[in-house]
């Protein structure tokens, strides 16, 4: 009778902490075996105690379960650690080493367009935060109500590169007032443009991480889904503008080791209906299935295992490593993680990068060596140091067949102030231009100053223009002068574009100019 009363107070007490810590029932999860470690515990306590005498306090006589129990829990963990020795990368280390398949055959201006800087996402995360509280702060009566996540998904919709995050129910008071009709709207921020709105929904969503009991997304999934795995959660829209969540699930090798997506579940979060799909077969609307934390992680593991576990920790031959930080590219309606692989040291040059398709971990190696990441960041921060401007994560682009960083530099508010142009390859060549010109004007301004013979513009235009008026100024430290010609046409043109001319010339002087195109003020590329 006393082991039955046991097993219901165990069983009583382990669907509390079920329901509580939802635990995968799966044997590759270390947490199930935790939990199966705390029922034993819990039995083993309600055992103890049942065999008190009430009146006296001495422990009557107990059952041998002790000792078989404390050696099952002392087995459980012996096993794990057994299990985990054989399968890791000390046995195994070309499996860990094939945990992503990486295409090394690749060349950097035949895979990446040319930028465009009409779907360029200049726009990160930060500045999308700033954004949506912006929208918040307009609607007082939501405010009050709800928050704004900080998850800012990106993804692409509709062909747009967009940033997508849920309100949330701003604590247990303000979900009991609002839970029966849900959460009826998200944050949508366009990172091209800036354009950002809050887009209502007919019907509220229910099942979301700050909602409780039975409508908390956790739980929800757990509940459906038991035996799976999850990873950190998405939150995504579809080409419609319905909002789903996308939770990729894990399988494991031995316990916990040789983490990899083998599927994702789609929540809706308005009405709780979910489906499960596999890694060959996910819905094409959907960006994020493969976590960055994953990708670096396999990615580290193919630089680190290429010549087996022993090289990896005494040789070191050929080891490489991913850089500390990371940035996304969009392109051919996915989204693609990138980042730079230096040597195992990891020192501030990189070899080249990779690009990594978020939905299906295809994976590209660019031999390209050249800045890495924070180098290229403090090279821009250090031509204008005196403004104490900060720059964002570099976006990789291919600006004129060459891989380009280009970041924006940020004052102490948060706001934008300058556009900075770092060639990989030569970090050296850096140029800050006013945001105020444009994106387009700072690539223009780049080009230039990196000189005619080293850029693959389009054939330039040619023309002989008489000078009415000249002056000359100083723009972020470099001497810009703009000329008017007889016809009123305005043109400006850099220093550097040719130093021996420039200085000298007067009113009534005519000169041959080269440009690309004409603008209201257009910008010289050539002039003799």
């Amino acid at each position: 009778m006393k082991r039955l009363i046991s097993l219901f107070i165990t069983l009583f007490f382990g669907f509390i902490a079920f329901y509580l810590f939802l635990p995968a029932i799966n044997l590759s999860s270390f947490s199930f075996w935790l939990f199966i470690v705390f029922l034993i515990v819990i039995y083993s306590i309600s055992n103890l105690f049942l065999c008190i005498d009430i009146k006296t306090g001495n422990v009557l006589k107990l059952y041998g379960d002790y000792k078989y129990l404390g050696i099952l829990v002392g087995l459980i963990f012996v096993v794990i650690l057994f299990v985990d020795i054989v399968f890791s990368p000390l046995f195994n280390s070309k499996s860990y080493k094939n945990r992503i398949i990486v295409d090394e055959s690749t060349e950097f201006v035949n895979d990446i367009p040319l930028v465009d800087f009409n779907s360029l996402p200049l726009i990160d995360k930060d500045s999308s935060r700033k954004l949506g509280d912006r929208v918040m702060g307009q609607m007082p009566e939501l405010v009050s109500q709800f928050y704004v996540s900080d998850l800012y998904t990106q993804i692409n919709y509709n062909n747009n590169v967009v940033r997508v995050t849920p309100l949330e129910y701003d604590g247990f008071i303000k979900y009991l007032s609002n839970h029966k009709s849900g959460i009826k709207g998200y944050i949508s921020v366009d990172s091209v443009s800036g354009e950002s709105k809050l887009v209502k929904l007919d019907d509220g969503m229910r099942y979301m991480p700050s909602a409780i009991l039975g409508e908390d997304l956790y739980r929800k999934l757990r509940f459906s889904y038991p035996t799976k795995i999850f990873g950190s959660e998405s939150f995504e829209v579809d080409e419609d503008g319905n909002p789903y969540w996308v939770v990729p699930t894990y399988k494991y090798t031995g316990v916990g080791l040789k983490r990899d997506v083998d599927g994702v579940v789609i929540l809706n979060p308005i009405n709780g209906s979910s489906e499960y799909y596999d890694v060959d077969s996910i819905p094409v609307w959907v960006d994020n299935v493969y976590k960055a934390d994953v990708i670096l992680e396999q990615v580290n593991d193919w630089g680190k295992y290429k010549n087996g576990f022993l090289n990896s920790k005494f040789g070191q031959k050929n080891v490489v490593a991913t850089t500390e930080g990371y940035n996304y590219i969009a392109m051919n309606d996915d989204v693609y993680l990138y980042t730079g692989i230096t040597s195992k040291a990891r020192d501030e040059s990189n070899i080249g990068f990779i690009l990594t398709n978020m939905r299906t971990k295809e994976t590209k190696y660019y031999a390209v060596p050249g800045a890495e990441e924070y180098s290229a960041m403090a090279s821009s921060e250090g031509q204008v140091q005196q403004m104490g401007y900060v720059s964002t994560f570099p976006l990789l682009i291919n600006l004129n067949n060459r891989p380009t960083y280009l970041m924006s530099l940020k004052d102490n508010a948060g706001l934008v102030k300058m556009y900075s142009f770092v060639d990989v390859v030569d970090y050296q060549k850096v140029v800050v231009t006013d945001s105020s010109l444009g994106i387009r004007e700072a690539s223009r301004n780049y080009l230039s100053k990196m000189g005619f013979d080293d850029i693959n513009l389009d054939k330039l235009t040619m023309k002989d223009i008489t000078i009415s008026s000249i002056s000359s100024y100083s723009v972020n430290g470099n001497s810009v002068f703009y000329i008017m010609d007889t016809k009123e046409k305005k043109y400006c043109v850099s220093i550097d574009i040719n130093s021996n001319v420039l200085p000298f010339l007067n009113v009534g002087d005519t000169v041959t100019i080269g440009f690309a195109k004409e603008e209201d003020v257009t910008r010289i590329l050539e002039i003799k």
